[in-house]
């Protein structure tokens, strides 16, 4: 196959590229019949408002057209996200929440055609590499729900929660703890429009220096 080129993508750019990168969602959650519009323009929803958040950072893998796509953004210092997680929360993560110091890995995808060459692996570590937070963290969907990210390993972008646990492991990410069930599913991988109930698995790291 060609080789995969990384561009880090300013907001601006995100903008102007969300049809090739929403292309890129369907194919990678491509889920049952019926669902693509609405899967589609409910991820176009969510990279809009996803873009105005602080720290919001972009990377995409390019080989003949975008295959692959990882974004995230700081989480938001009130601690809203943290609103359903099952447990008390700790208070260092907590106060590095307030102190904007987290940051939310919100994406990650790769086209099927294009899994199990590292590229996913790739991604993440381009969009951590120059990160200034002191803990990332990331939510995907549990077994029970739609398809989330996954890997070959440790890569992928849309396969089982189960390979998504299992790329999150091999990247040196812990298991956290579980968020929902709530109302706001835009916080795992792949989550689609409106207000259907979910469950999240959450894990957590030290960024890459």
């Amino acid at each position: 196959m060609a080789e995969v080129y990384l561009r880090r993508l300013s907001r601006w750019q995100a903008e102007q590229q969300r049809d090739a990168v929403a292309d890129v969602y369907v194919s990678a959650y491509r889920g049952a019949a019926g669902a693509e519009h609405r899967d589609r323009q409910g991820f176009l929803l969510r990279l809009e408002q996803h873009v105005q958040h602080t720290g919001f950072d972009m990377v995409v893998a390019d080989t003949a057209g975008t295959v692959g796509c990882a974004y995230g953004f700081r989480v938001p210092r009130t601690g809203e996200w943290w609103s359903d997680l099952q447990g008390e929360l700790p208070r260092d993560i907590e106060e590095l929440t307030a102190s904007g110091r987290t940051f939310l890995l919100a994406e990650l995808m790769v086209l099927p055609a294009h899994r199990r060459r590292g590229i996913a692996t790739r991604l993440v570590e381009r969009l951590l590499i120059r990160l200034d937070a002191d803990l990332v963290v990331a939510a995907t969907g549990r077994d029970t729900d739609r398809p989330s990210d996954s890997g070959d390993g440790a890569d992928g972008g849309g396969e089982s929660p189960g390979a998504a646990a299992q790329a999150f492991r091999a990247w040196g990410w812990s298991r956290f703890g579980v968020l929902g069930p709530h109302t706001a599913p835009d916080m795992a991988f792949g989550a689609g429009p409106g207000p259907d109930s979910m469950t999240g698995e959450v894990w957590i790291r030290r960024p890459l220096r």
